[in-house]
């Protein structure tokens, strides 16, 4: 949001450089993002000055070129070129000369002297989109007779110099979406800090109606999408440009001017906040404005010449017979203001901000009235804003207003009622603020005490601020204009975060738990018992090593399960049946094995179990929808949710020791390691098992042993480290490897060649098959670096890949795919 210093002081008295408002504003929660010089011109019309046309002839070969000759008070003519068809004889023009630098939006151009079609152009004789003092690019700009030879473009059209505020505006603060509103903050904060002082509204009372020769009826059928409507009527008006002082408000904060009428109305919105609509009256038909909706596909042609198909929800302003506009969004193509306009509405509304959103998000549509309705304006500023625009357009285009203000406001909005406990906001801000300087700030703040009740305070929160209406908005209030700056920083740092030595088991299933659950996953509890035939041709799981039953009920449950993958692939088989394909599923279970090579007097010890973690992922992640496209499970769905569990634990995934995962269980996949221990083991299920339980889609698998993964917590210490103040830089790489490569190796060989400024390194793509030759593979590996003190240089990041590249080449016969 822009902000013009200049306009600012009209509404606080307020001795300040830009620089020291600047920061006031930042420390207030408004932060100023740039500060910038401006002039309501860019380029501040530098080099363009006021000639008189003195000769005009047709260029010689050239049809639409004509050779002119100019004074522009030097002393000799100039010789220039023009390509404008209203060129004439005798016309005061404004010409840039040479030198000179014209601005495009970002784009620079410099007038030279040069030959056009083998004729002399010393200069260019502008048109006023050329210069930026308008859009029409029909002609050449043609200045009054009176116009003074010579004189500076930037005198004649008083140029001013001026700061603009850049400020980044959070979607709670749309209270200060407008000077008067950031005038509001900045007084709140200078009258605690410094000294009594409060931000004024220019005076209204001038405000008088004429006579009552154009009343125009309101009619609000939807009041849940119209809170407040208010209007009035103003005749004999004369359409045209806008005073020097208005077109440089404007253009202070980028605006251009369109008309004296269109202008007002934009001033006011970015004076208070409020947006206002102005309608030719002679286009309102039947006389009467009805604020409704309109049957689905209706269509209706916008101010920029498209024709939109409505909502059944879009709230529309009509007339008798046809919509004029998109209520709080956009204009109608054939209710506007134009030269001809000799009599207006005014429309100054609150719109319901989800009806308004929706609406513009709908037709993509965006405008500076629509950015305030979707946060929220003040219902109680209507009446005033239209009575400054009424003012500002009969003494800026004459008129008078022709009827009696017509406000519709069924459901008057009062100030929000807040309770303030005292004790609770010392407690929340962390520091003892004394009674008194509370009560100062929310006097600043223009919140009233309404009741003392010991140390709860009941106070009355204007309406213009929709977004404080809890204890903690006005906490938060208080706070930002005593300044966090002013809050000391303790000297111990408390916190929650705290593992005991011996983590309790059951406690820590629940986090995990908790974490599935809340991502949407469902828990399964599958039966130990399973049938030995899963296990046959297995070298992950061999069937030598399954714990038999003596006297099983069934051979469907004739040994105990070494794996929890068997158990989630039957419930998956189960849903699939039942129509329901799309499943995220976990479980907590025990598996058994038993090692016939362990010789030993106790017959217990051959037998092992261990506890794990079973996680499934399998059809749509993504089902199709209006509002996205249609998205299946993939194996970085699954990583992401084990990386999650591994970090929460506390361990640092680039540490571990990685592998590939089973190839008689997964087509493809990732094994953890600690030492000799398996961590976990993930990937995408082989399409030879899932074919044992008729499963048509992918299936994802990923089992994680709790054992290691429960006693990282007992090792682990919570620590932190400010976070680095320079970028990471990630470059990718498409290795041809043989098939006996683990990715292990490709791993540890980066770390040891770059061991400073190698951050991580990540396996996302491995691929075997088609155009990859016999006995190859792909691996797709990505590359992260950072150096923590300077920004990386092209010329670094590419010496340490080209070291990588040697490295891969030379040690693993690798290949750049």
């Amino acid at each position: 949001m822009k902000i013009s210093h200049s306009w600012l002081k009209n509404y606080i008295d307020l001795d300040k450089t830009p620089e020291e408002i600047s920061s006031i504003l930042t420390s207030t929660g408004l932060e100023v993002e740039s500060l910038e010089e401006k002039e309501t011109i860019k380029g501040g019309l530098k080099g363009v000055v006021i000639g008189e046309v003195l000769t005009c002839e047709k260029h010689p070969d050239a049809d639409k070129l004509s050779v002119t000759t100019v004074n522009v008070g030097t002393g000799e003519p100039l010789h220039i070129v023009c390509g404008a068809p209203n060129v004439a004889k005798g016309q005061k023009v404004l010409v840039a000369t040479i030198g000179t630098k014209l601005y495009f939006g970002d784009q620079e151009i410099v007038i030279k002297k040069a030959k056009l079609r083998g004729q002399l152009s010393e200069g260019m004789i502008c048109a006023e989109d050329e210069l930026g003092l308008g859009d029409s690019h029909d002609g050449i700009m043609v200045l009054p007779d009176d116009a003074p030879i010579g004189t500076p473009a930037a005198e004649y059209f008083k140029i001013e110099k001026d700061y603009q505020y850049e400020i980044g505006l959070t979607p709670n603060r749309i209270d200060a979406a407008s000077h008067f509103g950031v005038a509001r903050d900045l007084a709140a904060y200078v009258n605690f800090h410094e000294k009594p002082i409060k931000a004024n509204l220019p005076d209204v009372q001038d405000f008088k109606v004429d006579n009552n020769s154009l009343a125009i009826p309101v009619h609000v059928e939807n009041a849940e999408a119209c809170t407040r409507y208010s209007g009035l009527t103003i005749s004999g008006i004369k359409v045209g440009p806008s005073p020097e002082w208005l077109q440089n408000r404007l253009r202070s904060i980028g605006l251009n001017p369109i008309n004296n009428v269109v202008d007002i109305t934009n001033f006011v919105l970015h004076e208070v906040g409020q947006p206002l609509h102005a309608f030719d009256a002679d286009a309102i038909k039947g006389n009467k404005v009805i604020v409704k909706t309109l049957p689905e596909n209706t269509p209706f042609v916008t101010l920029d010449g498209v024709e939109r198909k409505l909502s059944a929800n879009d709230l529309m302003i009509c007339n008798e017979s046809e919509p004029m506009c998109i209520a709080g969004v956009f204009g109608g193509l054939h209710s506007g203001v134009t030269e001809k306009t000799t009599k207006v509405f005014i429309e100054s509304a609150c719109f319901n901000p989800v009806y308004v959103r929706k609406t513009a998000r709908r037709h993509d549509l965006h405008t500076d009235a629509s950015f305030r309705f979707e946060r929220g304006t003040d219902p109680n500023i209507t009446i005033w804003a239209l009575k400054r625009a009424a003012l500002l357009i009969k003494e800026i285009a004459g008129g008078e207003i022709s009827s009696e203000i017509v406000d519709i406001y069924p459901k008057p909005i009062e100030h929000f009622n807040v309770d303030l406990n005292l004790d609770r906001t010392c407690s929340l801000i962390g520091k003892s603020i004394p009674e008194s300087e509370i009560e100062k700030i929310l006097q600043g703040l223009e919140i009233k005490i309404l009741k003392k009740d010991g140390k709860t305070w009941n106070l009355a929160v204007p309406t213009y601020r929709v977004d404080v209406q809890r204890e903690a908005d006005v906490i938060e209030d208080i706070l930002r204009i005593y300044g966090y700056n002013n809050i000391e920083i303790s000297s111990k740092v408390n916190a929650t975060l705290s593992y005991t030595k011996k983590p309790d088991s059951l406690q820590m299933q629940n986090v995990v738990s908790d974490y599935f659950t809340s991502n949407g996953f469902a828990e399964i509890m599958c039966n130990s018992l399973t049938k030995a035939e899963y296990y046959k041709q297995l070298s992950t799981y061999p069937e030598n090593n399954s714990v038999k039953i003596l006297n099983p009920l069934s051979n469907e449950l004739n040994v105990l399960r070494q794996t929890l993958l068997f158990g989630g692939l039957e419930s998956i088989q189960r849903n699939t049946n039942y129509k329901n394909p799309d499943l995220k599923l976990y479980e907590f279970g025990n598996c058994y094995k038993y090692n016939p090579d362990v010789k030993s007097e106790k017959p217990l010890d051959s037998y092992s179990e261990h506890f794990g973690i079973g996680i499934w992922l399998t059809g749509m992640n993504a089902k199709e929808h209006w509002m996205s496209k249609p998205e299946k499970f993939n194996f970085f769905h699954l990583k992401g949710y084990v990386h999650a569990i591994l970090n929460r634990f506390g361990y640092n995934i680039d540490e571990l020791e990685t592998s590939e995962a089973p190839n008689d269980i997964f087509l493809y996949g990732i094994t953890y390691k600690i030492g000799k221990k398996i961590l976990a083991s993930f990937g995408a299920i082989k399409p030879t098992l899932l074919k044992q339980f008729d499963l048509k889609n992918d299936v994802f698998f990923a089992e994680i042993m709790w054992e290691p993964l429960i006693g990282k917590l007992a090792k682990s210490k919570i620590q932190y480290k400010e976070l680095p103040k320079f970028p990471e830089v990630r470059r990718d790489l498409a290795l041809l490897l043989d098939s006996n490569i683990k990715y292990e190796q490709v791993r540890e060989l980066a770390y040891k060649t770059e061991k400073k400024l190698l951050k991580r390194v990540n396996l996302f793509d491995v691929y075997q098959g088609k155009n990859i030759p016999e006995g190859k593979k792909s691996y797709a590996i990505s590359f992260t670096l950072q150096d923590e003190s300077k920004t990386l240089t092209d010329k670094q990041i590419d010496k340490v890949m080209k070291r990588l590249i040697e490295v891969y080449t030379k040690e693993l016969n690798a290949q750049l795919r």
